[in-house]
């Protein structure tokens, strides 16, 4: 048996690696415990509250979008320029593993290992069990409390949280792809293509988000069966990025609602993928990840301070009080606007309005729902009532 740390953070991502260094930050002692060589399927986008919020050096941003397209079933497009500003994109194998070496520069422990169980011991404290490879004896580490960041199927909430197995998901897939020279393909390096088009994705969109030198090339879809490498072969012959080399290939399932309950009400709390915290509609994570991960790491430490176990509630109190009025909206959204190529359609004739454009930046860039445009919103609000009832112009 290890000695006992005050926590055990399980899952090395941007919600695990954040929870991790505030704690270590804090002076708690910390495991960072993660399974080596995952790389999550992720175009990589993060907006500029994240890299103030989180203090994301220059050096991660692979690059800059100024404008985003959206791709209508028609092949109709519409520009959204950002305005001032830019979002930043990421490579997830380089961003995620910064992350962890910060923790561990803030004082945790980091330990490569695949998590099994957990198990009480004598005094009731969590025992988390994890082998480091196939066939090798089973380490186990005590904690006064665990924090389960380990993705959209964790373990962790599984087994400890009521429902946990029930989530619903859009199952992602990418390439990472070696950037065409400029000119040669319909490709540019400060843009995002978003993909509303249902042969590409039946319920979601598919992507195409510049990386620098490389590219990540996605899509996403809740339907079982979906042949996603076929959808990603043929996006890429209708952009001209499939002679591009291919570097990498990965797949994942990304959850698109947060779990009911976050805590198993004596000393689990979940954060991330594994508490369900990925917008619906735009499938944005990285962002509410790392916010989840603070959340909980705020959590935890008010409960190490006074054992109450009422503590590890707030980590999703405070969540929803920030950002749930959005994932209701976003979940609104997706329901309506991707049902339907038809649909689709007109979701992307909406982009073009200048209001939409300058209150989704807006929302985007700074997480917040903007009141300063009171007029704005009812111009939308009639505008989006008129498209769902078909009666604005094509």
């Amino acid at each position: 048996m290890n000695a006992a740390f005050d926590c055990i953070v399980v899952g090395g991502g941007p919600s695990g690696a954040t929870a991790a260094t505030d704690l270590a930050r804090a002076g708690h002692s910390v495991l960072l415990l993660d399974r080596a060589g995952r790389i999550k399927p992720c175009g990589g986008a993060i907006p500029p509250r994240a890299i103030a919020d989180f203090a994301i050096p220059e050096h991660l941003l692979v690059g800059k979008a100024t404008m985003a397209r959206m791709v209508a079933p028609s092949a109709k497009t519409v520009d959204m320029p950002v305005g001032d500003g830019f979002v930043g994109l990421v490579d997830r194998e380089t961003f995620d593993e910064w992350l962890r070496a910060r923790a561990v520069l803030a004082g945790a422990e980091r330990r490569n290992g695949t998590f099994e169980r957990i198990e009480r011991d004598a005094d009731g404290r969590a025992v988390v069990v994890y082998r480091t490879d196939r066939g090798e004896p089973e380490h186990r580490v005590t904690a006064r409390v665990v924090i389960g960041a380990d993705g959209a199927r964790s373990g962790v909430a599984r087994a400890e949280l009521k429902g946990a197995d029930k989530m619903r998901y859009v199952f992602a897939y990418h390439e990472i792809v070696a950037s065409p020279p400029e000119g040669s393909a319909d490709y540019d390096r400060a843009r995002c293509d978003v993909f509303y088009q249902g042969k590409h994705s039946p319920d979601f969109y598919a992507w195409v988000f510049p990386h620098g030198d490389t590219a990540s090339i996605g899509v996403g879809s809740a339907r079982k069966g979906l042949a996603l490498r076929d959808k990603i072969a043929a996006l890429r012959a209708q952009t001209g990025l499939d002679t591009c080399a291919t570097l990498r290939r990965e797949g994942a399932p990304i959850p698109l609602k947060p779990l009911r309950r976050w805590d198993n009400g004596r000393d689990v709390v979940v954060a991330g993928d594994a508490a369900g915290v990925v917008a619906p509609a735009s499938g944005e994570g990285i962002y509410y990840a790392m916010v989840g991960g603070r959340h909980a790491a705020e959590a935890v430490t008010l409960f190490l301070a006074t054992g109450k176990v009422s503590a590890l509630r707030l980590a999703r109190k405070r969540f929803m009080r920030e950002h749930g009025r959005v994932f209701w909206i976003l979940g609104i959204m997706q329901y309506f606007w991707y049902s339907s190529d038809k649909r689709r359609e007109r979701f992307v004739k909406i982009c073009e309005d200048p209001d939409v454009q300058r209150l989704t930046w807006d929302a985007y860039m700074n997480k917040r729902l903007v009141r300063a445009k009171p007029i704005a919103h009812v111009r939308i609000f009639l505008k989006d009532v008129r498209h769902l009832l078909g009666l604005a112009p094509a």
